[in-house]
């Protein structure tokens, strides 16, 4: 089930203190409108009372959708900089709920899904739009490195994220966007064919995909963001 909390939250405009639904947990199996409104940026949107600006709660939940066969753990953005200490934490919230404590159902429904940790609202509609369209997320990382070497005058600095609008059979459309603000920096095309070579030569892509995928926080910004799991060991 899908749970929710009455909390207290400050307007980023007025400071006015306003009450509404914290998400605690959503399972989009049985609410698939939630993982439509988190496709469509209007989850856990509300308006102050006071000044009347619409404003976004950070997230702080976990998502879970067995029918598209994922898992995820939703932090602020402003946490990503732990995101070793982070991976920990997670990994005992899901072995709590699926681990080899639980009953066998529970294990069973464990081996259908993908686990990912994710900050900032950007990054959590990306993993639930990349699986819907049925892109596998360690590719798309490493078609955005390939990117990285491409463009020209990227606005790649912290708090920034490259991030999967949406995509066809020709082409990705790609966000430049603020992870705490949610407002977009820029935008462009990729070629489709960029994800396609990478898929057609996973040799090539080893290393780099092992560096992406050792644990649930599968972002190229674990690449840049000090010495990681190294550093907190």
């Amino acid at each position: 089930m899908s749970l929710f909390t009455n909390s207290n939250v400050t307007c980023p405009n007025c400071e006015a203190v306003v009450n509404m639904p914290a998400v605690g947990s959503v399972n989009a199996d049985r609410r698939p409108d939630f993982r439509d409104a988190i496709l469509d940026d209007s989850f856990q949107v509300t308006t102050c009372p006071n000044c009347h600006e619409a404003f976004r709660l950070a997230p702080l939940f976990n998502y879970l959708d067995v029918g598209h066969g994922q898992w995820l753990a939703g932090l602020p953005a402003s946490r990503v900089v732990d995101w070793p200490e982070v991976e920990d934490d997670i990994d005992s919230v899901f072995q709590a709920s699926f681990g080899a404590n639980v009953p066998a159902a529970a294990r069973d429904v464990a081996d259908l899904l993908t686990v990912r940790v994710c900050f900032g609202w950007p990054a959590i509609r990306e993993k639930i739009y990349l699986k819907g369209v049925g892109l596998d997320d360690v590719t798309v990382e490493m078609m955005k490195m390939d990117l990285m070497r491409r463009l020209k005058d990227a606005p790649f600095v912290q708090g920034t994220e490259l991030r999967v609008g949406a995509v066809d059979d020709q082409a990705f459309q790609m966000v430049w966007i603020d992870a705490e603000t949610e407002d977009v920096r820029q935008r462009f095309s990729a070629q489709r064919a960029l994800y396609d070579a990478i898929t057609a030569k996973p040799e090539a892509w080893a290393a780099l995909r092992d560096k992406l995928s050792d644990g649930p926080f599968v972002d190229m910004q674990k690449l840049f963001l000090g010495q990681g799991r190294v550093a907190a060991e």
